[in-house]
């Protein structure tokens, strides 16, 4: 797989309509960038409370997926792809009736699987006549840079659907990469994700190290931050750890997800990963103590727990 990255523009595209399905926490704010950079933006969500802050916005509601069928370029980010899958049935069995007339690109965002991408292509494939194609493209920077439009976009497309693309991918983030074909940008996800949670739980044992003997939380990550050890991870999840706030910004539980998709891209490649495998297990039990809904900070409280130091209770803002 190579590397090409691109100098994003905002410029004039041939075709300023865009289909988005998902309107929550991650996509209600890149369907607002689209829009703020003068896209015609038509939405679909499973729930209705998304659709208020996304018709305020300028975007237009549609009734079913299905009114999508003759848009260029149809976004989906949803959870996981069994619900991208389900979501799109009725489009795909539209289009086995009705063909779309060009080329059309179904850009899958969320985090999903790199290897069940690829079939969810070849049966997109099989359905339009070959016209309609799956490019995969998920995005790190949490709901943050999903608000402020600055996520970085990886992607796995053919180089001249990358090219036609850029434009839209640049109203939603700063950095923009293609990694190769499809599935590759899932599998550089699945790195991204193996690299945040592994950290994440190492910022949570580093705390309660230091909380065990008496240093002050705070003041350790202050000066760490400023070494080898300084991330954005920590950036983000130091605060929330000392102050035990875990507000949802994304459930921790997507995290085991992903985790998921590194084991088996892992056992297809024949690589073991003994790193990723304990992390497997950490996120894994910290699912298991009904801690999946809240933040992925919440690591630092199953591991609170696990050193016998979670004596209080959750703060009231910390629950879903």
């Amino acid at each position: 797989m190579s590397g090409e990255e691109t100098h994003v523009t905002r410029n004039d595209d041939a075709s300023r309509t865009v289909g988005f399905v998902g309107l929550g926490l991650m996509g209600g704010p890149m369907a607002a960038n689209l829009l703020g950079a003068e896209w015609r933006v038509r939405g679909w969500n499973r729930s209705a409370d998304a659709y208020k802050p996304f018709e305020s916005a300028g975007g237009e509601r549609v009734g079913a997926v299905t009114e999508l069928a003759d848009v260029e370029t149809i976004i989906f980010m949803l959870p996981d792809l069994p619900m991208i899958e389900e979501a799109a049935a009725p489009l795909l069995a539209a289009w086995a009736a009705r063909p779309p007339a060009g080329r059309t690109r179904v850009v899958v965002m969320s985090s999903v699987s790199p290897v069940d991408v690829k079939r969810f292509g070849a049966a997109v494939a099989s359905a339009s006549a070959g016209r309609a194609v799956v490019v995969d493209a998920p995005v790190s920077g949490g709901r943050a840079g999903a608000i402020a439009g600055s996520l970085a976009i990886m992607v796995g497309a053919e180089p001249d659907d990358f090219t036609a693309l850029s434009p839209l991918f640049g109203a939603m983030g700063d950095t923009v990469v293609r990694l190769g074909g499809l599935g590759a940008g899932s599998l550089a996800k699945a790195c991204n994700q193996l690299i945040v949670g592994t950290t994440a739980a190492a910022l949570a044992e580093a705390a309660i190290l230091a909380e065990a003997e008496g240093l002050d939380v705070g003041a350790l990550f202050g000066v760490l931050a400023g070494g080898l050890a300084g991330s954005r991870v920590m950036d983000q999840l130091a605060p929330r750890m000392i102050a035990r706030d875990y507000t949802p910004t994304g459930p921790a539980k997507f995290m085991l997800k992903d985790l998921r998709f590194v084991e088996a891209a892992a056992t297809e490649a024949g690589a073991r990963l003994p790193i990723a495998e304990s992390a497997l297990e950490v996120y894994g039990d910290l699912v298991a103590e009904q801690l999946g809904d809240l933040d992925l900070a919440s690591v630092h409280e199953l591991a609170r727990r696990r050193a016998g130091l979670a004596t209080s209770p959750l703060q009231e803002d910390s629950r879903p």
